[in-house]
C-alpha cells in the first residue's frame, strides 16, 4: 500500500501541473460516462430489475396465439381460466384480471376512479398482503355472493382520511352497495398499470360460460422447478378439454375456434410488463455506448499527445533503469485515476440527466417509477471506469513503455520515423471517432426523417381544429332501460351542443389513438366461406349520428346514421373504405350489402362507407373498421346491445380551456348529477401520445449523435492542431521560401478531409447494420435512405474541413522568422 501511495502521488502532481489537460480529459470522459450510466439506469430498471413481488422469477403471464387469425397475442377467456385453474399441473395458482373504472357515489361530487376486476387468486399469486382487513376469498368471487371491494392505501387516505373504521362499512359504487373488506398496502402497485384505486371480484358464473370472450389477462405462479416450456405444454394438453367442456356462443360453431388454431403462449411476467420497449432501450444503450467509445478515443488521443511531450522524460527514466513494466504501470495508473474521477463526475451528471430522461420518456414506458441510481448502477459505473481506463490507458502504454534512452536522447531519422508512427496512431483514433459518429448521425437522421413523415401523414380525421373529449358511464344500476340510457346520452349531447363556441358534438366508444375498441370476425352475406374457415377480423366502433362530421372523417359513399336508426333498432352498419374495397371492390359496391357477427344476429345493411383512420397511431396501418349504432337488437347474440360507457367528442376552438370543461360538467350534471367525467383530454393529447415513442427515440439518438459529432470534431481539431504545431519550423521555412499560406492551409485541410473520408467509409457498413435494427421504428423511410446518408456525409465532411481549417489558420499567423528562431 505504501508503494502504491508513493507511485500515486507523482501522478496526481503531474495532473495538477497540467490543469487544461486534466480538465479536458475529465469533462470528455464525464460526458460520455454520464450519458452511458443514465441510459443504463433506465435499461436496468425497466428490463433487468426483478418485479417487486416475492419470487418474481416464477410469475408468468398466460396468453395464447391464434395463427389461424394472424394474432400473435390473444388474451385469456373465462372458459380457459376455469379449466386451467382446475386441471393444470404446473401452476401453484392462476388468476385473471381486467382494467375497469368505477363511479363512487354518495358524497358531494360523483367520482370515477381507475379500478381492477380480479379473480380471487390474483393478489395471493403476487404475494400481496393487505395493510388492513383481508384480501378476496373464493367465497367473495362466487356468483351471487355479497358484493365486496378493496381500496388502495392512497385512495383510502385521500377519500376517507385514513379512517380505519371504513373496513366493514358499505360504499355505493356504480349504484350498488359494496362492503369494504380490506386496504391494500402503501407500496401496492399492480404490474405497470399506474394507480388502481379500487379492486372488485369478478364473480364469473361457470354455468353461464361459453367459449370465446378472450378479453381478460392472465397471471400465474409456476410451481418450483417448472419451466416456461413445461407450462406451455400443459396448456396445450388442456386446450382440447376447454373446447369439449363449454358450448360455443349462440350463433357461433365450435369449428370457428378450432380453425383459429389457438395455442399456448406463456411468457415471463416481467416480459409481459415490459412489452416491446426493450428494442428501443437496447438501441439507445448501443448509441450511448458509441458516445462513450468516442470519448475514450478522444482521451486516448490527448494522452498520446501528453506522452509525446514527455518522450525525453521517459527516455531519462529508461536510462536510470526504469523497465517496460514500470513505465507501462505509470501510464495505466494515470489512466485509472482519470477513469475513476471522470466516471465519478459522470455519475453525478447521470443523476441529473435521469430527471430529464424520465421527463422526456413516453407515457407508455413501463416501470418508469423504478428508474434511479441503485447498487447495480454503481457496479456498472465501476466497470465503466475500469474499461475506460484500460481503453485509453493501454494505447500510450503500449506505444511508450518500451522507450529507450538512445531513442529519446538524440534526434535523427529514426526519431522522425517514430513521429510518423505516432501520427498514424492519432489518425487511427480519429478515424474510429468519425466512423462511430457517422453511425449515430445515420440513425438519428433516419429517426428525424421518420418523425417528419409522421407529422406530415394524414391521420384520417381533421385535426386542424381542436376537439375536446371526455367519458361518462350511464350505468345499468342508474338507468336500467337501454333506450333510456341512449336518450340520456342524447340529452347530454344536446346540452353540450348549446354551449357557446361548440360547432359539433358526437358520441363514440373510442376516438382515434385512444387504445380502445375490440376485434371480432364479421360475415358478409354475399361472400362464400370455405368449410372450416373463419371470416376476416374487423375492428368495432360504436358511434352516434354526426360522428364523422365532428371528427372530420370523410363520408365516401352512402349516408350517416340518424337517431331513428338507434331508437327503432334499424339493422344498419357503416364500414371503412378498407373493408369496402377488400370485400366488395369499391365503396359504391358496398352499399346495400348485408353483414353480421354471428348466425343468431340479424343481417345489417351497409348504408355508408367512410374514410380510413389511423386508429392505432400514425405509424400503424389503419384498421379495417365497422361502425355500429349505439343501440341495437340481436347483436352478438344478445337481445339488446347498448353502449353505456361512452366518449363524447366536442369540436370547438375552446378545446382544452378549463372554462369549457366547467360548462361541460354543468351540462352533464344538469341531466344526471351522478355522472362523473373522466379521461378529459383533447385529441392533441392522443395524437402526441401516439408520437411519444418515436419522439423519445429521436431526441435520445439525436443527443447521442450531437455528442458524438462534437467529440469527433474536437478529436480531429486536436490532431490537426498538434500536427501543425509540430511542423511550425517546416511551415516557417515554406513561407520564407515563398509558399502561399492558402496552399499550406489546403494541405492540412486535405489531411483532415482524408481522415474524415476514411472514417465515413469504415463506418458505412456499421451504419447499414445499425439502420436495420431501426427498421421496425421507421415510417415511410428506408434503411438506405439516400438523403439521410448524403446529409450525414456532408455534415461530417463540413465539420472536418472546419476542424482542420481553424487550427491551421492560427498556426499560419506566426511570423516565419520567429518560428525559425524558436527552433
Amino acid at each position: 500500500m505504501k508503494n502504491f501511495g508513493s507511485r500515486l502521488v507523482p501522478v496526481l502532481r503531474r495532473l495538477r501541473r497540467t490543469p487544461w489537460f486534466t480538465l479536458m480529459t475529465l469533462v470528455t470522459l464525464a460526458a460520455g460516462a454520464g450519458a452511458t450510466i443514465a441510459v443504463f439506469s433506465v435499461v436496468e430498471s425497466v428490463l433487468l430489475k426483478p418485479l417487486p413481488y416475492p419470487h418474481s422469477d416464477r410469475l408468468v403471464g398466460v396468453w395464447h396465439a391464434a395463427p389461424g387469425l394472424n394474432l400473435d397475442k390473444l388474451n385469456m377467456a373465462p372458459a380457459n381460466y376455469f379449466i386451467y385453474r382446475a386441471q393444470n399441473r404446473v401452476f401453484e395458482d392462476i388468476g385473471v384480471y381486467n382494467g375497469d373504472s368505477l363511479s363512487v357515489q354518495g358524497q358531494s361530487t360523483p367520482e370515477r376512479v381507475p379500478a381492477l376486476d380480479v379473480s380471487d387468486g390474483v393478489l395471493p399469486i403476487l404475494g400481496i398482503q393487505p395493510a388492513l382487513g383481508r384480501v378476496f376469498s373464493r367465497a367473495d368471487d362466487t356468483p351471487g355472493a355479497p358484493l365486496t371491494i378493496m381500496m388502495s392505501y392512497g385512495y383510502w387516505q385521500r377519500r376517507y382520511g385514513g379512517d380505519r373504521n371504513i373496513v366493514g362499512r358499505n360504499i355505493k359504487v356504480d349504484g350498488k352497495l359494496r362492503q369494504v373488506i380490506g386496504i391494500l398496502p402503501k407500496s401496492f402497485r399492480f404490474l405497470d398499470w399506474g394507480p388502481q384505486e379500487l379492486l372488485v371480484p369478478m364473480q364469473m358464473d361457470r354455468s353461464k360460460t361459453t367459449l370465446g370472450q378472450f378479453n381478460m389477462e392472465g397471471v400465474a405462479r409456476l410451481k418450483p422447478g417448472v419451466t416456461i416450456q413445461q407450462a406451455n405444454t400443459d396448456i396445450e394438453r388442456m386446450l382440447p378439454i376447454v373446447w369439449n367442456s363449454f358450448p360455443p356462443p349462440p350463433g357461433f360453431s365450435l369449428d370457428l375456434f378450432k380453425t383459429a388454431h389457438i395455442a399456448a403462449k406463456v411468457i415471463p411476467l416481467r416480459q409481459d410488463v415490459v412489452g416491446d420497449v426493450g428494442q428501443i432501450l437496447w438501441i439507445l444503450m448501443g448509441g450511448i455506448g458509441i458516445v462513450l467509445l468516442i470519448a475514450c478515443a478522444n482521451v486516448a488521443n490527448l494522452m498520446l499527445v501528453r506522452a509525446e511531450n514527455r518522450h525525453q522524460e521517459l527516455a531519462v527514466c529508461a536510462a536510470l533503469g526504469a523497465g517496460r513494466g514500470r513505465i507501462a504501470g505509470e501510464f495505466l495508473l494515470e489512466s485509472a485515476v482519470i477513469g475513476i474521477a471522470g466516471c465519478a463526475l459522470g455519475l453525478g451528471l447521470a443523476w441529473c440527466a435521469l430527471r430529464l430522461l424520465v421527463g422526456l420518456a413516453p407515457s407508455g414506458l413501463p416501470r418508469i417509477q423504478d428508474i434511479g441510481i441503485d447498487l447495480p448502477v454503481l457496479g456498472f459505473t465501476a466497470a465503466v471506469a475500469l474499461v475506460c481506463s484500460l481503453l485509453f490507458g493501454s494505447i500510450p502504454a503500449m506505444r511508450y513503455a518500451g522507450t529507450r534512452a538512445s531513442t529519446g536522447l538524440r534526434e535523427g531519422g529514426r526519431a522522425l520515423s517514430q513521429g510518423r508512427q505516432r501520427h498514424r496512431t492519432r489518425n487511427a483514433l480519429v478515424v474510429v471517432q468519425v466512423s462511430l459518429a457517422f453511425v449515430l448521425l445515420i440513425c438519428s437522421g433516419l429517426m428525424l426523417r421518420t418523425f417528419r413523415a409522421l407529422t406530415h401523414a394524414s391521420a384520417g380525421y381533421d385535426n386542424s381544429a381542436p376537439i375536446q373529449t371526455f367519458t361518462v358511464d350511464v350505468s345499468e344500476a342508474d338507468v336500467p332501460d337501454p333506450t333510456q340510457a341512449v336518450r340520456t346520452q342524447q340529452a347530454i349531447l344536446d346540452k353540450i351542443a348549446a354551449i357557446p363556441g361548440v360547432t359539433s358534438v358526437a358520441i363514440t366508444n373510442s376516438v382515434p389513438m385512444d387504445d380502445n375498441g375490440w376485434t371480432d370476425p364479421v360475415f358478409a352475406q354475399d361472400q362464400n366461406y370455405a368449410a372450416g374457415t373463419m371470416p376476416p377480423l374487423r375492428r368495432f366502433n360504436f358511434v352516434s349520428p354526426g360522428y364523422w362530421k365532428t371528427m372530420g372523417i370523410p363520408m365516401i359513399a352512402g349516408r350517416d346514421y340518424t337517431w331513428e336508426d338507434d331508437f327503432q333498432r334499424l339493422p344498419v352498419a357503416i364500414v371503412s373504405e378498407k373493408v369496402a374495397r377488400e370485400t366488395w371492390g369499391t365503396p359504391q359496391n358496398a352499399l346495400g350489402k348485408m353483414i353480421r357477427v354471428s348466425s343468431k344476429d340479424e343481417w345489417r345493411q351497409v348504408v355508408g362507407v367512410v374514410g380510413d383512420v389511423h386508429a392505432d397511431g400514425l405509424d400503424k396501418d389503419s384498421p379495417k373498421l365497422i361502425y355500429w349504432p349505439l343501440l341495437m337488437h340481436h347483436f352478438e347474440s344478445s337481445d339488446d346491445n347498448v353502449r353505456r360507457y361512452v366518449k363524447f367528442a366536442v369540436r370547438t376552438p375552446r378545446a382544452g380551456e378549463e372554462s369549457l370543461n366547467a360548462e361541460i360538467r354543468r351540462a352533464v350534471w344538469s341531466i344526471d348529477a351522478n355522472l362523473p367525467l373522466v379521461d378529459v383530454h383533447t385529441m392533441d393529447y392522443y395524437y402526441a401520445k401516439s408520437m411519444a415513442r418515436t419522439q423519445f427515440t429521436l431526441v435520445m439518438l439525436g443527443a447521442a449523435a450531437g455528442m458524438a459529432l462534437l467529440l469527433g470534431v474536437v478529436g480531429l481539431y486536436g490532431t490537426i492542431a498538434y500536427s501543425a504545431s509540430q511542423r511550425r519550423r517546416e511551415i516557417g521555412i515554406r513561407i520564407a521560401l515563398g509558399a502561399q499560406r492558402g496552399n499550406i492551409t489546403a494541405l492540412f485541410v486535405r489531411q483532415g478531409m482524408l481522415v474524415a473520408g476514411i472514417g465515413i467509409l469504415c463506418g458505412l457498413g456499421v451504419a447499414l447494420a445499425a439502420a436495420r435494427l431501426l427498421r421496425t421504428l421507421l415510417f415511410h423511410v428506408g434503411t438506405m435512405d439516400p438523403l439521410t446518408y448524403a446529409c450525414a456525409c456532408a455534415g461530417l465532411v463540413g465539420a472536418a474541413a472546419l476542424a482542420s481549417y481553424l487550427p491551421t489558420r492560427r498556426t499560419l499567423k506566426v511570423n516565419p522568422v520567429e518560428a525559425l528562431r524558436s527552433e
